[in-house]
């Protein structure tokens, strides 16, 4: 009808039919553009919710699909953003039900060939449960067995009845009319391509969130795949947490939902490693600052090496005790020797070194600074010519070791233990424990060395001797050495003096008659000399001869005393 033959005496017609009804006749018009399945189409992003995100296909009701088809569970996905989608169905509000992957809706047998040829996935309706699986609705009857519906209950395979679902053909004969679909292919290739897109869009340092899948000694695999799942990282024991932790379940456990961060994406293998420490703040950025030489810290040793301990003053931040530090007085052969693993103890900072480039901070500490240094105070208490008292620690082949205070040991050397016997060994008379008195012969503060001696503690024959005779006693000996105007004299057992010989004629002096008896044989008679000098000594020299004879070896002479030393312990002498 065209506006001529409109007359303007005629009313125009009211439209008879409803909204509803021009809906559903605009929808026929356009049923070669919104067939599902029929074609791949561009879906633009004009919304996103909670749980799905909106897309305009070109048609009067958009389409929508589950944000979980989408990497990152749709966080990168923005407004405009345009996706190849495929038509699946309609939901009950309405809106078409999409798909990323392409996906034919056969309405005769040749469309199920070339689907079946083309191995392109086809959208069903799963109309019952039967025998071995369920009946589906591809234009025409199909099978899909249960082991291929993706279903791992019966109660699953139920729920699926009434359901749209996305298959692939398997087996096609059209003369018996028989078809059978596999969903759990489709499902996988699904899965794969969302795992590929997942893993496509992961970035080392990208954050993301993940499930511990796995607990191993080494570390802990994490599911990072978001909801689809599939996609597992390597969370290494030691990147778990800035302290150290012997193994991954004292920390973490099956199921339990973590932060990390991505540290490295493998090119050649596809690894992931993982980071959960690396999301805590880094101690050393401000440990120069917070830990300064000469502060006093604390902390609990976690490892012993031959060559110190190491000690943790906060998680992720530890500081060295060198062997060298650990004590003012013992050598320390090995941390062991004074700590073990878990004690807690006090430390002074020595030094702090920030990390640099590839070098590792350090934290130098010190465990003797924490006591006071007992050798600042040995030199005042106990000075050379000192007597002190204290238990033999040590027996070595050199001599013996003993503790003067806390701390401060002195060494009698061998020659320093006994002045009656030549010894071998300390053990012949000391034992370790034994408490012995022994005289300071020196002291080094520098070296930490105390000699001492126990010999010249020990009263003996001289020390009687000196203290019974006086300057100018006449006594009697027996010349032992004779060299120029050098005399040795023997006074006793033991006891030595010393003289020098007098060349005028009136020093010599008649022999004895043990001498005239020694000197007519040709060599000194010492038969009766110890009765004739125990006789001499106390005083009782025979009355001198009339004849002097010259002075040998082996003469027993009256000498007068000229010094005694009792602090050198020396005795001087010249012919009586």
């Amino acid at each position: 009808m065209t506006d001529e033959n409109i007359s303007d005496s005629q009313p125009i017609a009211e439209p008879t039919e409803s909204f509803a009804d021009a809906l559903r006749a605009f929808e026929s018009s356009h049923a070669h553009h919104a067939e599902p399945g029929s074609r791949q189409l561009q879906g633009t992003v004009v919304s996103l919710s909670a749980g799905q995100v909106f897309l305009d296909i070109g048609y009067k009701m958009e389409g929508v699909l589950p944000r979980a088809a989408f990497e990152n569970n749709a966080e990168g996905v923005r407004r405009g953003d345009v996706f190849p989608v495929s038509i699946t169905g309609r939901n009950e509000e309405g809106y078409y039900d999409l798909s990323r992957f392409k996906v034919a809706q056969p309405r005769d047998w040749s469309a199920l060939e070339r689907a079946f040829a083309d191995k392109v996935a086809v959208a069903g309706t799963v109309t019952a449960v039967v025998k071995g699986g369920l009946s589906v609705d591809v234009g025409v009857r199909a099978f899909l067995p249960a082991s291929r519906s993706g279903a791992r209950e019966s109660a699953e395979l139920e729920a699926l009845v009434g359901q749209q679902i996305t298959c692939r053909i398997t087996k096609l004969d059209v003369t018996d009319e028989d078809v059978v679909v596999d969903r759990r292919v489709v499902l996988e290739e699904q899965a794969r391509g969302l795992l590929a897109q997942r893993r496509a869009a992961l970035q080392e340092g990208d954050t993301v969130t993940g499930t511990v899948r796995t607990l191993m000694p080494y570390g802990a695999f994490v599911d990072i795949g978001g909801e689809t799942g599939g996609l597992d990282g390597l969370l290494h024991v030691s990147d778990i947490a800035r302290t150290r932790i012997a193994k991954p379940d004292d920390v973490l456990a099956v199921g339990q939902q973590i932060t990390v961060r991505i540290l490295k994406i493998d090119p050649d293998t596809g690894k992931i490693s993982l980071g959960l420490k690396q999301l805590q703040p880094e101690p050393w950025d401000t440990a120069a600052e917070r830990y300064l030489p000469g502060a006093r810290v604390s902390g609990a040793v976690t490892r012993l090496t031959d060559f110190g301990a190491f000690v943790e003053l906060e998680p992720g931040l530890e500081g060295m005790i060198h062997i060298s530090e650990m004590s003012w007085t013992r050598k320390v052969r090995h941390p062991s020797d004074l700590l073990k693993v878990g004690d807690r103890v006090d430390a002074i900072i020595l030094s702090v070194r920030p990390p640099a480039q590839s070098e590792p901070g350090r934290i130098a500490l010190g465990l003797k600074q924490t006591l006071a240094d007992p050798w600042l105070e040995a030199q005042r208490n106990f000075p050379a010519g000192s007597q002190i008292e204290g238990p033999v620690t040590r027996l070595m082949a050199f001599g013996a070791f003993v503790e003067i205070a806390e701390g401060v040991e002195g060494l009698v050397h061998i020659s320093e233990i006994t002045a009656g016997r030549r010894l071998n060994h300390p053990s012949e008379v000391l034992r370790a424990g034994q408490r012995v008195q022994a005289l300071v012969l020196a002291i080094d503060v520098e070296k930490r060395q105390i000699k001492l001696s126990m010999k010249q503690l020990i009263p003996t024959g001289l020390d009687e001797y000196i203290a019974e005779h006086k300057t100018g006693d006449t006594v009697s000996g027996r010349v032992v050495a004779l060299g120029g105007a050098h005399l040795e004299v023997e006074l006793g057992e033991g006891i030595r003096a010393h003289g020098r010989v007098a060349t005028a004629p009136a020093a010599q002096v008649a022999p004895s008659a043990a001498t005239q008896s020694s000197q007519s044989a040709g060599k000194p008679d010492l038969s009766q000399l110890s009765s004739i000098l125990k006789a001499r000594w106390k005083g009782s020299a025979p009355a001198p001869s009339a004849k002097p004879e010259p002075l040998a070896e082996g003469q027993v002479r009256s000498f007068r005393i000229t010094t005694l030393d009792a602090d050198k312990k020396t005795i001087e002498v010249e012919i009586a």
